[in-house]
């Protein structure tokens, strides 16, 4: 088991920045790839970024590319989403995940574990 708990979301203006981290605890955090997805109500849940095991790969969403930045502290056992340029669009719920290892997969039914949420609104 791997337990997830996002923290950093909150209320910005738009083309302001926001700091999303996911504190991992359990199982070894670094065999995982790690991936924020993001889901409004009613929507489906939304692929944002991923990042491998080991840091060295990402894959992005093609609405965040060039705004948000996926990195992760193995020896922290977290991963962080650094959200730049913030759109009134960005407005939503966040999501931490965590899946095996193989790959940097955009597809939620690939992970495995979810953290709680964390909420975004940004300002117009």
């Amino acid at each position: 088991q791997v337990q997830l708990v996002e923290s950093g979301g909150g209320l910005v203006q738009a083309g302001g920045s926001l700091r999303l981290s996911c504190a991992a605890s359990g199982r070894t955090f670094s065999a995982y790839t790690m991936a924020w997805f993001r889901q409004a109500p009613g929507k489906e849940r939304e692929f944002a970024a991923a990042i491998s095991w080991s840091g060295g790969k990402t894959n992005y969403a093609d609405s965040v590319k060039g705004r948000f930045t996926i990195s992760r502290d193995n020896a922290k056992n977290t991963v962080y989403l650094q959200m730049n340029t913030l759109k009134p669009e960005d407005t939503t719920d966040y999501y931490c995940a965590a899946g095996p290892g193989g790959s940097i997969w955009n597809g939620y039914e690939k992970y495995d574990y979810w953290g709680q949420g964390t909420q975004v609104t940004v300002s117009s």
